[in-house]
């Protein structure tokens, strides 16, 4: 069977004009696995997805069985549900939202139940204002239709959700800045330990938080149960995954496909997803996993949409964002702009976060400007060691970190790949005195 051919988990209802209404919901098997969870115990509920190898779809790639069996025993539980998708050029969460609210609210109430949670809180970004909207709506039909609320569909569970707007700050998509956000306080990451909100987390209390993507699957898992989706892609990276093309190709989009068995060729070049590049071009470089990640080049084309094989090339598959690059992008131009990024989102509590990400971007900016030195690479790469020790190219998967939370090591990746795949480049912006591709 072609990867193609793979059940669409989360994207089946997307050719649909109306998929983010009720009734299409329920036309297409909406609330079925809900119904079939609450027959279930809630160990149950949970045996299935440990059992089906799912892992979270926000970045970190942490399988959610066992951030599930993690959970402390206590009277009071919350489940957050992660919407505050944020980095550039991902947008599968916000599609999601958008086009299918109801399959997250089931999704989020299936792991509620698993996890018997006391309360739900779908936080979501501010800026997806329709998104927002339709998953309120989505929300307020659950609790018309008895899916939501107490005794839910006459099983004796009972609990209530709200939907939270974010306030608009990428730090958030950290699960502890994002509490410390929900609770009214500025969303600065926590200090750690405790390393887990499934020990300490919401007020002080057990938390489970998991991304939209990952919640909206468990519709599926827990109807087809938990073996079908191990059997899509490898025992690595199981199931399907939404992937955000981006960038210098023919048909930029979401896609859902298996995992494991497709290569970024594939998602590239294949007429029914990417479509290829644009005539006359040719491949420069590929940003993998999102802003943060480091960045792969046309050598690479044939490694596989593995957890672990794109681990072990160096880099990951984060949040599930491919960006494109062809020849006529300026790699200096490309560093520069996601340091810029990374130093606008940088909450400032950590020195080498906050201060490094400046250093960076201002030296990235100079050079594309032309009034780089040569020294500045070696500026560069020494800002990025403090930032994340050890950093290098060839690139290490994962990488070390000396702030709080990740957003730190997330500025080096772009710097170190840009250089040591394209020094010759930034020496043409230092020796000519500017940007070659203007």
């Amino acid at each position: 069977m072609s990867f193609l051919d793979a059940p669409r988990v989360v994207t089946s209802r997307f050719e649909h004009e109306d998929s983010h209404t009720l009734s299409r919901f329920v036309s297409t098997g909406g609330y079925d696995g809900l119904r079939r969870a609450l027959t279930m115990t809630p160990e149950e509920v949970a045996a299935q997805v440990d059992a089906s190898g799912i892992i979270g779809r926000g970045g970190a790639g942490f399988p959610t069985g066992r951030k599930w069996s993690m959970l402390r025993p206590a009277p009071v539980r919350y489940l957050v549900i992660n919407g505050d998708e944020s980095e550039p050029a991902t947008f599968k969460d916000h599609a999601l939202v958008t086009r299918d609210p109801n399959q997250l609210v089931e999704g989020a109430l299936i792991a509620a139940y698993a996890v018997q949670a006391t309360q739900v809180f779908l936080y979501v970004r501010g800026e997806f204002a329709l998104g927002l909207e339709r998953v309120q709506a989505a929300l307020n039909d659950a609790y018309r239709q008895g899916a939501v609320g107490r005794d839910i569909f006459g099983s004796g569970f009972s609990v209530d959700a709200i939907v939270h707007p974010g306030a608009g700050a990428y730090i958030c998509g950290d699960e502890t800045a994002l509490l410390e956000s929900l609770e009214g306080k500025r969303g600065f990451p926590r200090v750690k330990p405790p390393y887990y909100p499934a020990v300490t987390g919401l007020y002080r209390e057990p938390t489970i938080v998991n991304n939209v993507e990952t919640v909206s699957s468990l519709p599926w898992i827990i109807n087809h149960g938990g073996a079908a989706f191990a059997a899509l892609g490898a025992p690595t990276s199981t199931g399907t995954r939404v992937f955000a093309l981006a960038g210098d190709v023919m048909r930029p989009g979401n896609y859902e496909i298996e995992l494991s068995k497709p290569t970024f060729r594939d998602l590239i070049f294949a007429p029914e997803l990417g479509g290829g590049l644009r005539p006359g071009r040719s491949l420069k470089a590929i940003v993998p996993g999102g802003t943060s990640a480091f960045w792969i080049g046309p050598d690479r084309l044939d490694l596989h949409l593995d957890q672990k094989a794109v681990a072990d090339a160096g880099t990951m598959l984060g949040s599930g964002s491919v960006v494109v690059m062809d020849d006529t992008q300026c790699m200096v131009r490309a560093a520069w702009r996601i340091s810029r990024f990374y130093r606008r989102e940088s909450c400032g509590q950590c020195t080498p976060c906050r201060e490094g990400s400046g250093w960076v971007e201002n030296i990235l900016r100079r050079i594309e400007a032309g009034s780089g030195h040569e020294d500045d690479l070696g500026v560069l790469l020494d800002i990025c060691d403090n930032i994340s020790p050890e950093v290098s190219w060839p690139s290490k998967w994962p990488p070390q970190q000396t702030t709080i939370c990740p957003l730190g090591p997330s500025i080096p990746p772009a710097v170190v790949s840009s250089i040591g795949m394209f020094r010759d480049e930034y020496m043409v912006h230092i020796k000519d005195g500017g940007c070659p591709f203007d």
